[in-house]
C-alpha cells in the first residue's frame, strides 16, 4: 500500500467506516478524511463527558452531605453563566477524598475534592476554583487532548495489515475511554493549565467576586508539603503552585484585575455550610481533645 492509500485508509479507519481492499472511491475517502478532523460536535462532547466522568466517579464517590453539593452546584453554575457556554448542562460534585484536586471533563462536568474545599477560605476562592475547571471545559482541553489520543491510536492501527480487512468499524469514541485514563494520571499540557487559571479569574469576576480567590488558593497550595500524599496527584498533573502564582500574577496585573478586588468574598455564608465538612484526620483529633476535656 502506497503512502497516499495508506493515510486514505488511517482516514476511512478514523471515521470509523468499513474499509474495503478493492475497488476504493479517492474521492469519497478523501471527503471522509476531512470528517475525520473535524472537531467533536456537541454530541460526541455530551458522550465523551459521561464516559470520562464515570472514569473519575469510578474512582472516588461523591460526599452524601446534599447542602454542600447544592451549595457547590450553585456557585458552580453561577459562574458557568457567565463564561461562553451558558447553555451547556453544567454538573458540579464534591468527591469523597482527602486529595487536594480539582477535575473538569468535556460536556460541563467539574469535580473538586473534599480535601481542596476544606483548604479554602471563602466563596471566591471556590468561585476561582471552579471557574478554572469552568475554563477548561469552555476552552475543550479535555476534549481536544482525548480526541487527538483517540485518533492517533486509530491511526496507529490504520497501518496494520488488520485495518485492511473487509468490515472494520472501530470509531474514535471507542478509544476515548482509554484515552481518558491517561489524560487523568498525567494531565493536561502546562500552557492548558495556565490558559485556565487566566480564564478562571475573569470569570470569577465577571461573577461578581474577587478574583484574588484563585490566587489566594494557590497560596494556600504553595504552602503545603509537595511530598504529602494529599498533593501527590495534584503535582502530578498541574504546574507547581508557585509557577501558577508568577504566570496568573503577571497576567492580572496586566490585566488590571486589582479594580475587581473589592468584590465580595462570601466568608460567612461558605464557613456556615462547607465548615460542616471536616477530614478524618482532624476528625480524630477533636475525638481526642473532647476525651481529655472530660478527664
Amino acid at each position: 500500500m502506497n503512502a497516499r492509500a495508506l493515510a486514505l485508509a488511517a482516514g476511512f479507519a478514523l471515521a470509523g467506516l468499513p474499509l474495503a481492499a478493492s475497488s476504493v472511491d479517492l474521492g469519497n475517502l478523501f471527503n471522509t478524511v476531512k470528517q475525520a478532523v473535524k472537531p467533536a460536535d456537541q454530541d460526541q462532547e455530551a458522550e465523551i463527558g459521561r464516559d470520562a466522568a464515570a472514569t473519575l466517579l469510578g474512582a472516588t464517590k461523591p460526599i452524601h452531605e446534599a447542602e454542600v453539593q447544592q451549595y457547590v452546584n450553585r456557585i458552580g453554575l453561577w459562574v458557568a453563566m457567565h463564561s461562553d457556554r451558558p447553555d451547556l448542562p453544567w454538573r458540579f460534585a464534591v468527591l469523597d477524598s482527602d486529595d487536594i484536586d480539582a477535575f473538569a471533563a468535556p460536556g460541563g462536568y467539574v469535580f473538586i475534592t473534599r480535601g481542596l474545599l476544606l483548604r479554602m477560605h471563602n466563596e471566591a476562592e471556590l468561585a476561582g476554583v471552579l471557574g478554572h475547571e469552568i475554563s477548561h471545559v469552555v476552552l475543550k482541553h479535555h476534549l481536544n487532548e482525548l480526541m487527538r489520543a483517540a485518533r492517533l491510536d486509530l491511526l496507529g492501527q490504520a497501518a496494520s495489515y488488520e485495518m485492511q480487512q473487509q468490515g472494520h468499524d472501530t470509531k474514535v469514541l471507542d478509544k476515548v475511554a482509554g484515552a481518558s485514563r491517561t489524560l487523568y494520571s498525567k494531565g493536561l499540557d502546562k500552557d492548558d493549565e495556565f490558559d485556565a487559571d487566566r480564564f478562571g479569574v475573569v470569570l470569577a469576576a465577571r461573577a461578581g467576586y474577587d478574583p484574588y480567590g484563585l490566587l489566594s488558593v494557590l497560596q494556600t497550595l504553595e504552602s503545603v508539603d509537595p511530598k504529602s500524599s494529599s498533593m501527590q496527584l495534584l503535582m502530578a498533573t498541574h504546574p507547581s503552585p508557585a509557577d501558577r502564582i508568577a504566570a496568573l500574577s503577571a497576567s492580572m496585573k496586566s490585566g488590571r484585575m486589582e479594580r475587581f478586588g473589592n468584590q465580595p468574598e462570601g466568608q460567612g455564608r461558605f464557613e456556615r455550610i462547607v465548615k460542616k465538612l471536616v477530614l478524618p484526620a482532624q476528625a480524630g483529633k477533636d475525638d481526642d481533645e473532647d476525651d481529655k476535656e472530660k478527664k
